[in-house]
């Protein structure tokens, strides 16, 4: 058996981001791989800003649009497998945070999903300690996909 990643585009605007599904498939089987994940099933929501910030306000009770959301789960998908969760991600805000960040949409994408994943499998950032974990194995991963730090800044990357 292997990891089932299912992709949903819901918003247009991800469209303009040539091979999106393949970038967020390709991050999130790196981050699965990572933590030795041999099965199970993760769910990728490809939205929009409006989509995201119902969902934030929903279920974080933040009414605002923000870049990446994980909703961690311990069911069994249909076949039998865990299902480690959901993961949406906001085209608008993450091409606006590329942008203003000077990094690559991909590279940007990438560096969400594996996030996310990392979240589904129980990751968190809510102290000092548990947030350079995260950034740390973050790091790890993005890079081995070929991009650079997301955590570096851009005058760091360019010196």
């Amino acid at each position: 058996m292997s990891v089932t990643i299912d992709i949903a585009v819901e918003a247009e605007s991800w469209h303009r981001i040539l091979g999106a599904e393949l970038i967020a498939h390709r991050a999130a089987q790196a981050a699965l791989d990572d933590a030795k994940i041999g099965e199970g099933e993760v769910s990728i929501l490809l939205t929009d800003d409006a989509r995201i910030r119902e969902l934030n306000r929903t279920y974080r009770g933040m009414d605002k649009p923000t870049n990446v959301l994980s909703f961690p789960s311990e069911d069994k998908a249909e076949s039998g497998a865990r299902f480690y969760g959901d993961i949406a991600l906001a085209c608008e805000t993450l091409s606006r945070e590329a942008a203003g960040e000077g990094k690559r949409l991909d590279a940007h994408l990438s560096h969400l999903v594996v996030h996310g994943v990392l979240h589904l499998l129980g990751f968190d950032h809510d102290n000092e300690r548990d947030a350079e974990a995260m950034e740390a194995r973050e790091t790890k991963i993005v890079t081995s996909l070929g991009f650079a730090d997301p955590y570096a800044s851009v005058a760091e990357e360019n010196a």
